[in-house]
């Protein structure tokens, strides 16, 4: 599996590619936004490694002009910054994950697992329901326009999808998308309910994800 790992800071990037790579992961490393954008439009990568804070680009310009270049490789964004701003800037730019720094070494193995299993996980065919359909070959949300979602939010509405016939709990989004994710909790579970209520009306949806914190969910 090849890897980008644009982080500035040489010493964690050197670490972090040393751990990734007795892992047996092949690494690519970029110290700067310029040339982690120049390695993705050059390369086919299972999965980018992305910081924010970076010179000559930062992690969301490249990210941003990934996704309008429309590769759709599976982004982890790398970051000190841990502001629920921060995140909801990062996840609607496009990245599937965020990590805070410092992380856990095993975290961030089981966060590129996750992003990178979604071809297999979430199979090939494109589901629909009421004036939205969602394409696993791109993660793309679609109804009068398109929008492209995040692996968790891509997990979330498929479940939603699936389970529109009756509410859902917390608990069976927990399991069923988080997984026994460390910090995996009811507040989790909300904040990505309410990106993907935010994700439909941008599209122009007439669909609605009803519910409330901690309590059950449903695609109407």
């Amino acid at each position: 599996m090849k890897i980008l790992l644009a982080e500035d800071t040489r010493e964690i990037n050197r670490v972090v590619t040393l751990l990734l790579e007795r892992e047996h992961y092949w690494v690519d490393s970029a110290f700067d936004g310029a040339e982690a954008l120049d390695k993705i439009i050059a390369n086919a990568y299972d999965c980018v490694l992305l910081d924010i804070m970076m010179p000559k680009r930062n992690g969301l310009e490249v990210l941003a002009e990934m996704r309008r270049r429309h590769i759709t490789t599976p982004v982890i964004m790398l970051t000190a910054k841990a502001e629920i701003e921060d995140r909801v800037a990062g996840l609607d730019a496009g990245a599937d994950d965020y990590l805070p720094k410092p992380f856990s070494y095993k975290e961030l193995l089981a966060r590129i697992r996750s992003a990178t299993r979604r071809s297999a996980e979430y199979g090939s065919s494109v589901l629909s329901f009421g004036d939205v359909t969602l394409d696993p070959a791109t993660f793309a949300l679609s109804a009068r326009s398109s929008i492209r979602l995040s692996v968790k939010e891509f997990a979330l509405m498929q479940v939603l999808i699936g389970e529109s016939s009756a509410p859902i709990s917390t608990e069976a989004l927990l399991g069923r998308v988080w997984k026994g994710e460390a910090g995996a909790d009811a507040d989790a579970v909300w904040l990505y309910v309410s990106y993907l209520r935010s994700k439909l009306t941008a599209i122009g949806s007439s669909l609605e994800i009803t519910g409330s914190l901690g309590g059950s969910f449903r695609l109407r």
